[in-house]
């Protein structure tokens, strides 16, 4: 009988924990880049910022489990101008990747030509503001939105606290 008690005890506090994300202030770009970059909320809400449409956020089953709605936010591409990137050559840049993870370790990657070459790459934006609440009152912050996917909760990025830049070898 303990056992089955400390078996669920220790589910619970599982899936409180993922529940209870804790916000993030900061988060750093490092890798395959020349100089590690770091930006803070702050930085976040002064780039130039666009409105964006509600975002209803699906599971990977397809059932709607949020809904966002008076959305603006940054674009990924703004945040990420100032990373110069280790090549030599142009052509090597398809052989980068992007690491994204949360603070509970939850990681998305992007490949350099998706976020560059793609249509898909101007849909991807840090959150400013959602459902009437600027960036320093969101308990998600800071959270990277994949604006224009289908299932939105795979590329829904809570918490963010790093981005790494790796090359394909």
């Amino acid at each position: 009988m303990r056992y089955y008690i400390f078996i669920f005890l220790l589910i619970s506090q599982w899936v409180l924990a993922q529940r209870n994300l804790a916000p993030t202030d900061r988060f750093t770009i490092s890798g395959q880049i020349k100089k590690t970059v770091q930006y803070t909320w702050q930085q976040l809400d002064s780039f130039p910022k666009v409105q964006l449409k509600n975002r209803i956020i699906y599971n990977h089953k397809g059932e709607a489990k949020d809904t966002l709605t008076h959305l603006r936010g940054v674009s990924l591409k703004t945040v990420l101008e100032k990373v110069v990137y280790n090549y030599e050559k142009p052509r090597e840049l398809n052989e980068f990747y992007f690491v994204f993870e949360a603070s509970d370790g939850y990681k998305v990657v992007f490949s350099w030509n998706e976020i560059y070459n793609n249509p898909s790459g101007n849909g991807f934006y840090f959150v400013t503001e959602m459902n009437q609440k600027p960036i320093h009152d969101l308990s998600q912050r800071i959270l990277l939105l994949a604006q224009d996917d289908k299932q939105t909760g795979r590329r829904y990025i809570k918490s963010l606290e790093k981005i790494e830049v790796k090359r394909a070898q």
